[in-house]
């Protein structure tokens, strides 16, 4: 029997726990059949009380069980059970346990540097396999690395969840800049057309303006000639007149 995922943490043999209908009838049916012949004979529980040794093995395999629940799955309508196992380990399988970690790292084309599950989840079974060594030979150790295993898991969460909103806040700004570069260009594009209209207006304003001078000019031009002609027509009135005034006056004077 193979268990659905293969992991570096060692178990024992898959156990059946429950069968399917077919089986749970026939196993029924054997009970049943079982129950019409006579009674086992009953002895007294006084007699088998389990050794002080006995106690601290269960106590120390239900501590090894609470750290490391068995995995279920089912096959074919039935369920298995495996739980982790109870051998202590030796120098020869931590060296094996290293081994097959190169190797499944190596096999999973798992990152060296940087953030990789991979990684992760491999050195995660590592450290529940080094934690099942502890836990066999001093229940209190497998607690306390227990409690390391799942403050580190809790700390690896927080930041995972903390880059994830990071990740979505950092998105959502992205999505806010693209959007104000559109308004921003479309501003811009506003603005240059104003700016466009505004200079045909000063074109024609200038035009306008050069017009209103020309003109200008040429009146004063007009005027000063005028007021020149005027001037020397006073002038030639004013000598004529004078010449005349002498012309009287001079016999006069004779």
């Amino acid at each position: 029997m193979i268990p659905p995922t293969v992991s570096l943490v060692k178990y024992e043999n898959p156990v059946l726990v429950s069968k399917s209908g077919a089986d749970k009838s026939a196993s029924r049916r054997q009970r049943n059949s079982i129950g019409d012949g006579p009674l086992p004979p009953v002895t007294s529980p006084a007699a088998k009380l389990p050794p002080v040794e006995a106690k601290q093995q269960q106590q120390a395999e239900d501590i090894l069980n609470s750290i490391l629940p068995p995995r279920e799955w089912q096959e074919k309508g039935k369920l298995w059970t495996q739980a982790v196992s109870k051998q202590p380990a030796t120098r020869l399988d931590v060296v094996k346990l290293q081994e097959q970690l190169d190797l499944k790292l190596q096999q999973r084309q798992a990152r060296e540097t940087g953030i990789c599950p991979v990684r992760r989840e491999l050195y995660g079974q590592v450290f529940d396999e080094l934690i099942r060594h502890v836990t066999i030979n001093c229940g209190e150790r497998g607690l306390l690395l227990m409690r390391i295993r799942d403050e580190i898991r809790m700390t690896i969460a927080a930041y995972q969840t903390l880059y994830e909103s990071s990740v979505a806040f950092g998105m959502r700004k992205a999505l806010q800049a693209e959007q104000g570069k559109a308004d921003m260009e479309q501003m811009i594009l506003d603005l240059q057309a104003e700016k466009k209209g505004l200079e045909v207006q000063l074109a024609a304003a200038k035009a306008q303006c050069d017009e209103v001078e020309r003109r200008e000019t040429e009146r004063r031009a007009v005027e000063q000639r005028k007021h020149e002609e005027e001037l020397q027509l006073h002038k030639r009135t004013n000598q004529q007149l004078k010449s005349q005034l002498e012309s009287i006056l001079a016999p006069s004077k004779k």
